[in-house]
C-alpha cells in the first residue's frame, strides 16, 4: 500500500468519527479537522487531508446511511 493509499484510509477512517452529527456541515467540519491532522501527521500539508475528510463527512450519509443519521 502507497503512501498515498494509507494516508487516504486514514483520513476515511477519521471521517467515520463525524458520523454522530446529524446534519452535513458539521460532520464536514469534523471530517475536515480530522483529516487535516491525519494528513499533517503523516507529512502532508494538511489541504488534502481536510478536503478529502470534509467530502467524506459531507457525503456520508448518502452512501453509507447505515453508519451515518
Amino acid at each position: 500500500m502507497g503512501k498515498h493509499a494509507i494516508r487516504l484510509a486514514a483520513v476515511l477512517g477519521l471521517a467515520a468519527v463525524a458520523a454522530c452529527e446529524s446534519s452535513d456541515l458539521p460532520r464536514a467540519g469534523l471530517g475536515a479537522g480530522a483529516g487535516y491532522l491525519v494528513d499533517r501527521a503523516s507529512g502532508g500539508d494538511g489541504t488534502v487531508g481536510a478536503a478529502v475528510g470534509a467530502t467524506a463527512g459531507t457525503v456520508c450519509d448518502d452512501v453509507t446511511p447505515q453508519f451515518c443519521n
